[in-house]
């Protein structure tokens, strides 16, 4: 892999003469895991699109760039917020759709060890349809660490999962994506207390960066009580910002 460059956005977002994107800027740091925790509709999702690539219906009035000034095309791996799995395919070919679509040549034996890592084992022929969504979650996951890209883009990757099996992917993907850019986008305090290096605090008012402290252990303990503290001062936060 190579090094992975920083993100730089400055500007705003329209779909039509609506904006759905406030003006705003921002810099994620390279190599390090940014957590961008915000309120419902503030535009969270449509800026990791920026970086991803917009769609149609969206126009970005200013930039979204790696901070290399390379292109962004091909060294970035984004999970939606829905799974977006294609239901005629097996979760073993959901996690190597990428790959096989750009016919690079790489085994299954990296997206079984992942199928395997995210709890799927036994569960790799079954289809879209015949998996919670939970395990859905997961395939979504383990498609995303398997196209092992230097840029990674999360938009609220643990959702739909119970509390222990969170907890547990939180440490899959810190571990798996150690090194890379991450910008991970959550509504909750907690798991960004847990996985933030960084963490940025996106409302209606603006943008500001929220001083994380050096973590002890990455990722955070849930019950460390720096986790804790700081998931208190995000509540707050977001409270204050409501």
């Amino acid at each position: 892999m190579t090094a992975p460059p920083g993100l730089r956005f400055s500007g705003r977002v329209l779909s039509g003469a609506a904006q759905v994107l406030a003006p705003m800027s921002l810099s994620v740091a390279a190599g390090r895991w940014t957590c961008l925790l915000g309120p419902s509709g503030v535009g969270k999702s449509t800026l990791l699109h920026c970086f991803a690539g917009l769609g149609d219906d969206l126009l970005l009035d200013g930039t979204a760039e790696a901070g290399d000034g390379a292109p962004l095309a091909g060294r970035v791996a984004l999970m939606a917020q829905s799974d977006l799995l294609l239901p005629w395919l097996t979760a073993r070919d959901n996690v190597t759709i990428g790959a096989r679509l750009r016919r690079e040549r790489r085994g299954h034996a990296g997206a079984a060890r992942l199928l395997e890592r995210v709890g799927l084992h036994g569960l790799a022929g079954r289809k879209p349809h015949a998996l919670s969504g939970g395990q859905r979650q997961r395939a979504a996951l383990a498609r995303t660490l398997f196209e092992d890209c230097p840029v990674v883009l999360l938009d609220e990757p643990f959702s739909a999962l119970d509390v222990a099996n969170r907890a547990r992917m939180q440490e899959l993907a810190a571990a798996e994506l150690r090194g890379r850019t991450v910008l991970h986008v959550t509504h909750d305090p907690a798991e960004a207390a847990r996985l933030g290096e960084h963490i940025v605090l996106l409302t209606p008012a603006g943008v500001s960066e929220v001083p994380a402290g050096a973590p002890r252990a990455f990722p955070r303990a849930p019950d460390a009580d720096d986790t804790l503290a700081l998931t208190g001062r995000l509540t707050r936060l977001l409270l204050d910002a409501a």
